[in-house]
């Protein structure tokens, strides 16, 4: 099968926001290049093989989509446009001009998985792809098996080591999870491993909600897909489901009331904005809002969010540019 490619111009700035401008415009997949140098600690513990030698650093970026051959890239370079100006004033998205050419799909589909090679998340977690026959686990490691396929999250960025810090920090044995905007499932899997009773995970892109089933069930952990109508939370087992419940009113209700101990959401600051909104309905008296994604420059944006959707912050915590909250109904 051939590819329409869709190279976006852009600048390194604007790149920690395209999962979710490509989740806005229903692309599952993109492909970034950059000549951002990596720091010591850096080369020590990223999952990739380091090139070695990059030319230096501009601060311009190229963000390459893969659409159908059937699809109007046009109109798709239009969409994604749009989505970049709801982010104004945030970033700076630099020239924001395409070049169009073609594909075939072996030439990306899984090259990029030779750069994936297991890596630490902290002292006691290890990330493996699934693809690794074999990895440096301790014997008291947690190792979590991963195939983020076209979904966003191996768990090497910042914002994902936030919320797994959360969890590690407040998830108490038997408690029930919430995992929205799950990606490749990561977070419902560690929830699964620390001992919680169960877990749902919703995301927008039922790409991204089939890759959390599968993963879910590499890990031994019983997992299904399910339709709206049926979403509910199981002892032992994770349950996926494709909604937005921003926007579903319906399935906020299928999926619980006031039923669960943890909320956690690694989405980008707008989203998490809107999400402040509805997160309480889900929550228990004494339940855990985990969230990141959040740039620091988005920081005080988030926290006015929370404070003003009944929040009390009960901890803030800090990897680089980015930032998570920890917070509990007031």
């Amino acid at each position: 099968m051939r590819w329409k490619k869709l190279t976006l111009e852009t600048t390194t700035e604007a790149l920690d926001y395209m999962a979710a401008i490509a989740d806005e415009v229903g692309l599952s997949g993109f492909e970034v290049e950059d000549n951002v140098p990596l720091t010591e600690e850096e080369e020590k513990s990223l999952f990739a093989v380091i090139p070695p030698e990059l030319p230096p650093d501009d601060g311009t970026a190229k963000v390459i989509f893969y659409i159908d051959e059937d699809a109007d890239e046009r109109k798709v370079a239009e969409d994604i446009k749009a989505a970049v100006s709801d982010y104004e004033g945030i970033f700076d998205p630099g020239p924001m001009t395409f070049t169009y050419s073609e594909t075939e799909e072996k030439d990306w589909v899984d090259n990029w998985k030779q750069f994936f090679k297991p890596f630490r998340v902290d002292d006691h977690i290890l990330i493996k792809p699934t693809w690794e026959e074999t990895c440096d686990a301790a014997p008291d490691d947690l190792v979590i098996e991963i195939d983020p396929g076209t979904a966003f999250g191996t768990g090497a960025h910042e914002t994902t080591k936030l919320c797994i810090a959360g969890l590690k920090d407040y998830l108490k044995p038997g408690d029930k999870v919430f995992d929205v905007g799950t990606g490749s499932g990561i977070l419902s899997i560690l929830s699964m491993k620390l001992g919680a009773y169960g877990a749902i995970g919703t995301d927008i892109d039922d790409n991204a909600v089939h890759t959390s089933v599968e993963n879910t069930l590499i890990n031994s952990i019983p997992a299904k897909y399910s339709g709206k109508e049926d979403a509910k939370l199981e002892e032992g087992r994770v349950c996926f489901t494709t909604g937005d419940v921003m926007e579903d009113e319906k399935l906020r209700k299928r999926i619980g009331e006031h039923s669960y101990d943890i909320v956690v959401a690694n989405i980008l600051a707008p989203v998490i904005i809107e999400l402040c909104k509805v997160a309480g309905s889900f929550m228990k008296k004494d339940a855990y809002f985990i969230t990141s994604g959040i740039i620091n420059t988005a920081e005080e944006d988030v926290k006015k969010a929370l404070l003003f959707n009944g929040f009390k912050i009960v901890e803030v915590k800090r990897m680089k540019d980015w930032v998570g909250f920890i917070s509990v109904l007031s």
